[in-house]
């Protein structure tokens, strides 16, 4: 039994080492026989056969108002519906090139809308990651341009964005400076609302979103982080798998927080994560929230300190949830935090023909959106 363990850890390494995370978890998990997952109940099994490696792409995103092109309209006109817009771009700046899809809504005529960031989680596309998402649907709604940036299979083998790397973690170099230059990019040649801009991601890509928020405060109006990490919860692959199954063994919360008045100029956030989630532990996103509202982590959330309060809730035919809402000084509401109850890692209300997606509620883009577009940049 030790040697088989001995050769799991030794694959796990190996896989660690080309920054495959979701294997090396896989593997470890696998050599367990699951001991350490608890039991899904039966209508997520599919969500979890998807994410333990059934992956696929989804070369096309559907419009969403998928048949009123084929009908057309009595004058012959186009329908001011068809004007939606999914296509896809390049980025280069100095600190590197991505691809990406952006959705533009049908309302735009070159007023200043406000833009969404969506980071996708790893081994997921652009198209998989809107598909599954439906933010694009959601966006012609209330009329934003969304913006997919593509993480590359050469900068992480899995195409998860590189958030435990030291490089990848600061302003003005790495990821973070390509992302952000991809949005300056947008704002300028679509005259996009510079005060209406928000970032979000699921797992990898959610913990990009994090550090979004943090090194660049002045882009960002507010930041949706679904199964994601903390701020610098690691600086290296080793650190990153004990971030993402045993929180607390890696930096130290000193390390990664200047100060908690740092925290209380941070974005405004909400954040989703399922307590039933074995590939980033749910406690990373009570951190995420605590330390964004500058709540003393050894202060638990079910203490109901001044200004944070709880309730409960249950979608129809869905999971139960708490959500827990954090409000600054000014008694404004700057974190909600939803853990939902028997979920796993999966982005909730999604639609199953995208990679990592739950059907079941709460509605996590519906909820985004909402709280993103309450928000508007803090001036500075």
């Amino acid at each position: 039994m030790n040697a088989a363990l001995n050769s799991t850890m030794r694959e796990a390494m190996r896989l660690m080492q080309t920054g495959d995370l979701l294997a090396a978890t896989a593997a470890i998990q696998q050599r367990l026989g699951g001991a350490s997952e608890p039991e899904s109940p039966p209508a997520a099994a599919s969500v979890r056969d998807s994410i333990e490696g059934t992956f696929r792409d989804v070369d096309e995103t559907p419009s969403p108002t998928q048949g009123a092109r084929s009908r057309g309209s009595p004058s012959g006109k186009l329908d001011q519906r068809d004007r939606t817009q999914f296509s896809e771009h390049a980025y280069t700046g100095s600190a590197g090139s991505r691809r990406y899809k952006l959705f533009v809504p049908s309302v735009y005529d070159g007023q200043p809308l406000p833009l969404v960031v969506m980071l996708h989680g790893c081994k997921q596309t652009p198209d998989d990651f809107a598909t599954g998402t439906r933010m694009n649907i959601l966006a012609e709604e209330r009329g934003c341009f969304v913006a997919y940036p593509a993480q590359s299979q050469n900068a992480n083998i899995s195409k998860c964005w590189n958030w435990f790397k030291a490089s990848d973690q600061g302003r003005d170099h790495g990821e973070p400076a390509i992302i952000a230059g991809l949005v300056r990019e947008l704002l300028l040649t679509y005259g996009l609302d510079q005060e209406r801009v928000y970032v979000a991601g699921l797992s990898a890509g959610g913990a990009m979103a994090v550090i979004l928020g943090k090194t660049y405060p002045d882009m960002f109006a507010a930041v949706g982080v679904h199964s994601g990490l903390p701020y610098g919860a690691a600086h290296d692959l080793p650190a990153a798998l004990a971030a993402m199954h045993r929180p607390g063994t890696g930096d130290p919360r000193g390390q990664r927080l200047e100060s908690a008045q740092a925290w209380r100029n941070s974005v405004p956030t909400i954040i989703f994560h399922g307590d039933r989630d074995t590939i980033v532990h749910p406690i990373n996103g009570e951190q995420v929230a605590t330390e964004t509202a500058a709540v003393d982590a050894d202060e638990s959330l079910r203490e109901s300190p001044a200004g944070v309060a709880s309730r409960a809730g249950e979608t129809a035919g869905g999971y139960a949830y708490t959500c827990t809402t954090f409000k600054d000084d000014n008694e404004r509401i700057v974190v909600e935090h939803w853990l939902v109850h028997g979920a796993a890692h999966a982005w909730f209300g999604g639609d199953p023909r995208g990679s990592y997606t739950d059907i079941q509620g709460p509605d996590a883009s519906r909820e985004m959106l909402r709280f993103f577009l309450d928000r508007v940049r803090a001036s500075t």
